[in-house]
C-alpha cells in the first residue's frame, strides 16, 4: 500500500512538472513553421524566411547573454524585443552560432542595430527542413545521436541535405532533462 501511494505521488508530481514545463514553453512565440510529412518521431517542414540576431558560440562563453542583452534593450534603438524559441545553435567544424529567431512584427528592415560587437542581423532563407525532436539536456552525445538518427532517417528516405545540422533548444535551463523540447534540424536540397 506504501509504494502504492509513492508510486502515486510520484506520478501526480512528473505530470505537474511536465504541465509547467509545457506551460513555460507555451509563453514564447516560436519560429512558424508548416508540418509537410511526419513520419514517427521525424518530420518534414517548411520554414519561412527568419529573421535572426546571433553571435558566434566558443565553448561556455557568455554567447546566450549577449543576445538576451540584445532582446532586452541594449541596441541601438533601445528597443525591447519578445523573446521566442527555440534557441538556434548551428554547429561547423571549427566554429558554431547561437541566434534568437526576432519575431514576425521585427521585420529585418526595422530590426534595431546590435549595440554589442559580435552580435550580428541575419536573414535565414526559407526552406525545407528534415527534423527530428529529442529529449535530454545539452550536450554532445545528445546532439551526436539525434544527428546520427536524423541523418539515417533522411538517406532512407532518399533526401538530399546541404549544410551543417541545426539545433533547436526551446525550455529554459531549470527544465527537467526527461521534459526538454530540442531538435536537430537538417536544410534540404531544393
Amino acid at each position: 500500500m506504501k509504494t502504492l501511494l509513492i508510486v502515486a505521488v510520484v506520478a501526480v508530481v512528473l505530470i505537474l512538472l511536465n504541465a509547467g514545463c509545457a506551460a513555460v514553453r507555451g509563453g514564447y512565440a516560436t519560429a512558424p513553421y508548416r508540418v509537410v510529412r511526419t513520419d514517427g518521431k521525424f518530420q518534414l517542414r517548411d520554414y519561412p524566411d527568419l529573421v535572426l540576431v546571433q553571435t558566434p558560440m566558443h565553448g561556455a562563453d557568455n554567447s546566450f547573454l549577449r543576445l538576451f542583452h540584445y532582446i532586452g534593450g541594449q541596441n541601438a534603438a533601445q528597443q525591447k524585443i519578445s523573446m521566442t524559441t527555440p534557441v538556434y545553435m548551428a554547429k561547423g567544424e571549427t566554429n558554431g552560432t547561437m541566434a534568437f529567431v526576432l519575431p514576425a512584427t521585427v521585420p529585418l528592415a526595422q530590426a534595431p542595430a546590435p549595440a554589442e560587437s559580435g552580435v550580428t542581423l541575419a536573414a535565414r532563407p526559407a526552406g525545407r527542413f528534415a527534423v527530428l525532436r529529442f529529449t535530454g539536456g545539452i550536450s554532445a552525445r545528445h546532439e551526436t545521436n539525434a544527428l546520427a538518427r536524423l541523418q539515417t532517417w533522411a538517406t532512407q528516405q532518399s533526401l538530399t541535405v546541404q549544410g551543417n545540422p541545426i539545433y533547436g533548444y526551446f525550455d529554459p535551463p531549470w527544465t527537467p532533462p526527461c521534459f526538454r523540447r530540442n531538435e536537430v534540424m537538417l536544410r534540404l536540397a531544393p
